[in-house]
């Protein structure tokens, strides 16, 4: 929708970012040549995704920073603008409000991903953990030893009773290891209104890392590690046989215990088919899948035996993932196969790609192809199992009017090509209509630049 009444009129003014567009189109070949310009970018109150080449500007800067505070003011967070600069100067931008139900891209151009579905996540941080029935502590494991040395390193602390120790499983839902009782049984680390925090760094560097309080154990939530669908729909997750980490996002078996300063150190309960019940692993806060293999136990991590290995990257390869086109897979049928999940066509100067070879794929929920790479958009209507969908403006067009588009999906994206820079706003909020979706606020703007110089 086109706002009548622009949110913070100091921005919705087309003189503000007269100096951000002329920045942009320095470098402007195509009004050299007779063809319209488009550019697009993002200002949020902290940062710019800007397209430019050199420095910038005095005059720019001032700009920017003058949209920066008048976002600060108005309380939002980010802008995304897009314009069309036609030869002689006549200029038309869109200048695109924050939404509820838009995730923003990280490609500029790109106006985000839309929420078709509230509260939605990709597959792979809504996957549960395999069963784990066989598992069992790794040899290592010696609670007895673990005790000693633990009050060896903290002859003063004050441990859990066993009724703390027991409201933490029942809050959790799970059965503590051996092990992670008897860390607790030594030291509670924090006691309430009697926190020491001496007392809790002398807890630290016993075990080796910054220790959480019994009263604050907690399992790693997927969903808190979910990177949005942006990224999140392009990934799986794999089910290796010799992994010793289970490849997810969270799992009510991963229980928190300290940290490195970032990262998580958790003890795993619902190990891999060669992890063992018990070990240490490492939650990463830069990555949103997996986790990092430390210690086969408490005790060894206790007492420095940790080890390296890496977490299973599989899941995000063939033949769950495929990418088709240039440098890449040069056909469909190439990437056929019924574990596949993801099917992503990147760009491609051949024939354009049929779908028909993976239409009934019974796992398939991602397909993302650059525009001009499908033969047929129609053939997208087959997939009854698709929740992410990203294609160009023509294709969603074609959908759209043929009344083909896959009522299962959760999210989709408008891929934007140059010649869809302005109308995409409207595309999008004729996709959300579909699922009544709240519509995107956009604030169009005309002015004049002038020539190219």
């Amino acid at each position: 929708m086109v706002d009548q009444r622009p949110p913070l009129s100091s921005v919705s003014d087309f003189a503000t970012w007269e100096p951000v567009l002329r920045l942009m189109l320095a470098d402007d070949t195509d009004r050299r040549a007779a063809r319209p310009a488009r550019v697009a970018g993002r200002i949020s109150q902290y940062g710019t995704s800007l397209a430019y080449r050199g420095s910038m500007s005095s005059t720019a800067l001032t700009a920017v920073e003058g949209i920066q505070r008048a976002l600060a003011r108005g309380g939002v967070q980010e802008i995304a603008f897009r314009a069309e600069v036609q030869p002689d100067g006549g200029a038309a931008l869109g200048l695109v409000w924050p939404s509820p139900v838009v995730e923003p891209a990280l490609g500029y151009p790109d106006l985000g991903v839309l929420v078709l579905v509230d509260g939605s996540f990709a597959a792979p941080w809504l996957r549960r953990p395999d069963p784990v029935t066989g598992a069992v502590p790794a040899p290592s494991a010696d609670p007895e030893l673990l005790e000693r040395t633990l009050r060896e390193r903290l002859p003063d602390a004050v441990g859990a009773t066993e009724e703390e120790i027991a409201a933490a499983e029942a809050r959790l839902g799970v059965t503590l290891s051996d092990e992670l009782k008897v860390l607790y049984r030594v030291t509670r680390v924090y006691g309430g209104d009697d926190f020491d925090l001496e007392e809790a760094d002398r807890a630290g560097g016993a075990v080796g890392c910054e220790l959480s309080g019994v009263e604050h154990l907690y399992s790693i939530d997927a969903a808190v590690r979910n990177p949005g669908w942006d990224l999140g729909a392009t990934h799986a997750v794999s089910a290796a046989p010799d992994a010793a980490v289970q490849s997810l996002a969270g799992s009510p078996g991963w229980i928190g215990f300290g940290t490195n300063g970032g990262d998580e150190f958790a003890v795993d309960l619902t190990p891999g088919p060669a992890g063992y019940f018990g070990q240490v692993i490492l939650v990463g806060h830069e990555e949103s899948l997996g986790a990092e293999l430390v210690a086969d136990s408490l005790t060894d991590f206790v007492l420095g035996r940790t080890r390296e290995e890496r977490r299973d990257r599989g899941g995000d390869k063939l033949p769950a993932v495929a990418r088709v086109g240039t440098g890449c897979l040069e056909t469909i049928q190439a990437a056929v196969h019924p574990a596949l999940e993801v099917l992503t066509i990147g760009a491609w100067d051949g024939t354009p790609f049929s779908l028909a070879p993976v239409t009934a794929l019974p796992r398939l929920r991602t397909l993302s192809a650059v525009p001009g790479t499908l033969a047929d958009p129609l053939e997208v209507a087959e997939f009854r199992g698709l929740e992410f969908l990203e294609l160009g403006a023509q294709e969603w067009r074609a959908l759209l009017d043929a009344g083909a588009v896959p009522r299962s999906l959760k999210a989709a994206a408008v891929k934007v090509r140059d010649e869809d820079h302005l109308p995409v706003v409207a595309l999008a909020n004729e996709i959300l209509a579909l699922w009544d979706r709240p519509e995107i606020v956009q604030t169009l703007l005309t002015g004049d630049l002038g020539p190219p110089a």
